[in-house]
């Protein structure tokens, strides 16, 4: 059984297929999808949807949509947190985060406006005593900053993910001293993402979860190239569905079978995110995964 750890199944591409897209990746084996919000109005659908597909949600504003955000939308924040602090499927505070590969957002104003709702975020999870889960892009360095910061005022955040990891092995070291998860998935199933795959392979296995960040981050199955798109053909829709599929991918990598891999990264994603392991209410062999994680001459 696989958790999708991120997964924007209330996405405008999903339309009315949403819930027959998550029956058909239960199917497959994808026993829990975390849906993270990427702006306030975003929030009432997103814990509504999990509540109905029997997932997990977590609530925050996107650094893409900072540029339409105003304080209100941290007031929302702040007050959706507060009412729903009991709720169970409430697992995290997400997706947040900086992106410098995007110009718009790399001008000095738009850096600075970034790193304000990132910081003021950072601070909500702290209160509510959530885990984050992070977007980096080209921003590695400047997360782990923020996240250093915060502990150096005394209010460290409790981890989370970094999802789409896609850093140097350096950063990925300096997010697991703190205790984070890195999420990969679609991108590292490309022959060409070597980089990529090498830090799969070389990051210890307590470090990884797996996410398909569907409808974006297509694995190379269902890529459809620029000029292929300009004549015609469209683009492969990412769904939870192709989970399984890429953690067969990854599995393959690290020379672990697939049950080792989905158990292991069920064992991490719980602990990245506590309430999940809770809401699930059950865990994998853990003896299983040693033990095939050391035949493998991995880290388990």
């Amino acid at each position: 059984m696989w958790i999708d750890t991120h997964c924007h199944l209330h996405a405008p591409e999903f339309g009315s297929d949403g819930l027959a897209e998550r029956e058909r990746a239960r199917a497959a084996g994808v026993a829990c999808c975390v849906l993270p919000a990427v702006r306030a109005q975003d929030f009432a659908a997103v814990r509504t949807l999990a509540h109905r597909t029997g997932d997990a949600y977590a609530l925050g504003i996107h650094p893409l949509y900072v540029s339409e955000a105003s304080e209100d939308d941290l007031s929302q924040l702040e007050q959706a947190l507060a009412d729903q602090c009991d709720d169970p499927r409430l697992v995290a505070v997400g997706e947040i985060g900086l992106d410098f590969f995007v110009p718009e957002l790399c001008t000095e104003a738009m850096r600075k406006r970034q790193q304000h709702f990132y910081r003021a975020q950072l601070a909500l999870a702290q209160r509510f005593g959530l885990p984050v889960i992070l977007h980096v892009r080209r921003s590695a360095d400047a997360l782990l900053a923020g996240l250093r910061a915060q502990a150096a005022g005394g209010r460290p955040v409790c981890g989370g993910i970094a999802h789409a990891f896609n850093g140097s092995l350096q950063q990925a070291r300096a997010f697991l001293a703190l205790g984070w998860r890195l999420g990969f998935g679609g991108a590292a199933t490309f022959d060409t993402a070597r980089r990529l795959r090498e830090l799969v392979c070389a990051l210890p296995l307590q470090a990884l979860v797996l996410e398909t960040d569907a409808p974006d981050i297509p694995p190379q199955w269902l890529y459809v190239t620029a000029a292929e798109r300009a004549a015609g053909r469209p683009q492969g829709r990412n769904t939870p569905a192709e989970l399984p599929r890429i953690g067969a991918e990854i599995a393959r990598l690290r020379k672990l079978s697939p049950a080792a891999l989905a158990a292991a990264t069920w064992v991490n994603a719980c602990a990245a995110l506590p309430r999940l392991g809770a809401l699930l209410g059950c865990a994998p062999d853990t003896d299983a995964i040693a033990a095939q994680a050391a035949a493998a001459g991995g880290a388990a």
